[in-house]
């Protein structure tokens, strides 16, 4: 595999689906993103990880993070910096709101034709919309092969890598080449905890609009002192885009309603662990069809 390989994990912020109550939509149909707490999205972790891997493999290997939110994008950008992360890309904006798959997936490539990565690693989906289409889109919009379902990275050669996917049924290993667009499953490794030195290195980290808030402040001054506290950031107009692509005008999907739905059971029975007790479950439970 090359020197100076440049590895791009796919992130994203995500409400936490857990939490969804009645102010979890917005009038124009889209997620209220401000009334959820935001977590890394699980599966993304996932594909940091896979990266990390990758780079502990690869001398001189890079792992950057790209990102598509608003200002508070940025905290997953410094977690994966303190997990292990060089540096990462935060796409901000306005024009960027109310984006579906379609949308996300034609700015990520936007962006991702500025960074011109060599391989590109996500998550399967995100928990948000579970529709499992951004990774694949990307690839498809930048013409590159892609490996879905991976589950691990198990051999590097000069320009291919051996990948091993985890299907309904079992797994299947294919080789593919470089540069190439990898999601990747929960099934895969979890992603190493924070590093204690680096969240003391990394902690200060700011982007662009993070550094206008307050540019006076001790952790502004200190990114302008060290360049690597620095995540870039940009908005629509940096990446070149169509912008009848981006947001909610190039977004043809339309969420109606959203609903937290919670399970209730209409009555209980207490059961000891007597034979009789059993015996009675059981034929209740074939009587109805349960089983059987």
């Amino acid at each position: 595999m090359k020197e100076n390989l440049k590895i791009v994990v796919l992130a994203k912020q995500v409400p936490d689906t857990r939490n969804v109550g009645k102010d979890a939509m917005t009038p124009e149909g889209t997620v209220n993103r401000s009334a959820l707490p935001a977590i890394f999205n699980p599966e993304d972790l996932n594909a940091l990880e896979a990266a990390f891997s990758l780079k502990d493999r690869v001398a001189g290997a890079t792992v950057l993070v790209l990102t598509m939110g608003p200002q508070r994008a940025a905290d997953i950008i410094r977690d994966a910096m303190f997990r292990g992360a060089d540096g990462g890309y935060l796409l901000s904006g306005r024009e960027f709101a109310g984006s579906d798959t379609l949308a996300t997936s034609y700015a990520l490539s936007c962006a991702l034709k500025k960074i011109n990565p060599d391989i590109i690693i996500a998550g399967r989906q995100a928990i948000d919309g579970d529709t499992a289409q951004v990774g694949p889109q990307v690839a498809e919009k930048l013409g590159l092969p892609q490996v879905t379902y991976a589950e691990e990275i198990t051999e590097i050669k000069a320009n291919t890598l051996i990948v091993k996917r985890r299907l309904e049924h079992g797994t299947e290993v294919v080789e593919c080449p470089v540069p190439v667009v990898i999601t990747v499953n929960a099934s895969a490794a979890e992603c190493r905890p924070r590093n204690a030195k680096r969240v003391m290195t990394y902690k200060c980290a700011l982007a662009k609009s993070e550094i206008a808030a307050d540019p006076e402040s001790a952790a502004a001054k200190r990114v302008a002192s060290k360049p690597a506290l620095q995540i870039v950031e940009w908005a629509a107009a940096e990446v070149d885009p169509d912008p009848t692509q981006l947001g909610l005008q190039g977004s043809p999907t339309k969420v109606k309603k959203i609903e937290n739905v919670v399970f209730q059971a209409k009555e209980a029975k207490k059961l000891t662990a007597a034979d009789s007790d059993i015996e009675a479950l059981m034929v209740e439970l074939i009587a109805s069809h349960t089983l059987g």
